[in-house]
């Protein structure tokens, strides 16, 4: 009969001289902020005074005022193309997270079903996701269905891959301890592989967040509706058509801003869940 009443992993940090420094929090922040807000502020204003000093026309290259300018002018179709992209992106992503954890997991159990089909998962990374997403729209239509299974496809693998990493790298005699309480397979995947498995999981996690953001944009280009709904992906189309340069700048700024603050708040949340597992991110604190 196996024995419920298991070793549950955590690791600690032993206080050390270096964690008892006092920090002063606007000192770390300006060491932070500070050397990348000088150098954005270096090229922004460099951008904008060669640009009028050479009289390069916008539609070929427009100065930072003029994609500010067209920001604003197309504030409310630009904040609509976002939303839609990033709802999009969280599905997807959230999709890759369930699906990619889940198939990691049952690899895991299994080396002959891990050897089996893991061949294959490599092999749809392999796939050029603009080959296969003419198939995705044929099957299941235009629109948001496809786009979001697009941005699934694209991030589902490093969340599969990081995850089973994590899995089989286990320390081997923690494992032997789990089996000399007579663990279960299962109760040894809960209560010992899948928490040590966490900072491979974080790491897919970070990758597969930017990789949905992209995976959306990609599939907006493809699958993507037009009109008032349209994202990004379909709002970058319609300006580079136009020669709307300005608001093709917008539109990119836009997704690389939507990418950045989309890769933050998983990271915070990352940070938060190994706080108390990892002595590697709590020094990274």
């Amino acid at each position: 009969m196996a024995n419920t009443d298991l070793p549950v992993l955590r690791y600690g940090k032993p206080e050390t001289k270096e964690r008892l420094k006092p920090v002063i929090p606007w000192a770390k922040w300006r060491q932070k902020l500070l050397p990348p807000a000088a150098a954005f502020v270096v090229f922004i204003g460099g951008w904008e005074l060669i640009a009028g000093l050479l009289g390069i026309p916008a539609y070929l290259l427009p100065k930072p005022s003029d994609i500010v300018r067209a920001a604003w002018e197309n504030a409310h179709n630009l904040g609509v193309s976002v939303f839609t992209t990033l709802s999009e992106a969280i599905v997807g992503f959230l999709f890759s997270i369930v699906f990619g954890v889940l198939g990691a997991v049952v690899l895991a159990l299994s080396k002959t079903i891990e050897k089996a089909v893991f061949p294959y998962a490599i092999m749809l990374q392999t796939i050029p996701i603009v080959a296969i997403a003419p198939i995705i729209v044929i099957w299941f239509g235009a629109g948001a269905n496809a786009i979001i299974i697009i941005s699934f496809l694209i991030g589902f693998f490093p969340m599969l891959s990081n995850t089973l990493i994590g899995l089989n790298a286990t320390d081997t005699n923690l494992k032997n301890l789990f089996f000399l309480y007579n663990a279960s397979k299962w109760q040894t995947m809960w209560k010992l592989r899948l928490p040590a498995a966490l900072p491979y999981i974080v790491a897919g996690l970070k990758i597969s967040c930017t990789l949905a953001v992209i995976g959306a944009i990609v599939g907006e280009y493809i699958a993507g509706i037009g009109g008032g709904k349209g994202g990004l992906g379909y709002a970058i189309t319609v300006a580079a058509t136009r020669l709307q340069t300005a608001y093709l700048f917008a539109c990119g700024l836009s997704a690389s801003i939507m990418g950045i603050a989309f890769y933050l708040v998983v990271n915070y949340f990352s940070k938060a869940m190994l706080s108390s597992w990892h002595e590697l991110e709590m020094n990274n604190k």
